[in-house]
């Protein structure tokens, strides 16, 4: 799944960040790196820009980079 696919409140650790490599230095130099924990704090309500919380800081994304970059969902554990 990328991560323009995610809704609110969603996590995941991001895979692969998958585009041209100017782009690719950008994200990866805005912390957007493999094995890192992402969270999808807010979608704008037209879907574009979203808003994501990763490495104790949030930042905007818009929609077109966010499909550069691919995340393994990861559900919450619920303990009983």
């Amino acid at each position: 799944m990328t991560l323009n696919e995610m809704k609110a409140g969603e996590s995941g650790v991001i895979e692969a960040v998958h585009c041209e490599k100017i782009l690719r230095r950008r994200l990866l130099d805005m912390g957007l790196t493999p094995k890192t924990r992402i969270m999808v704090r807010k979608v704008a309500p037209l879907g574009d820009p979203m808003e994501v919380s990763l490495r104790g800081y949030e930042l905007t994304l818009r929609k077109d980079d966010a499909s550069n970059i691919e995340v393994k969902e990861v559900r919450p554990c619920l303990l009983k």
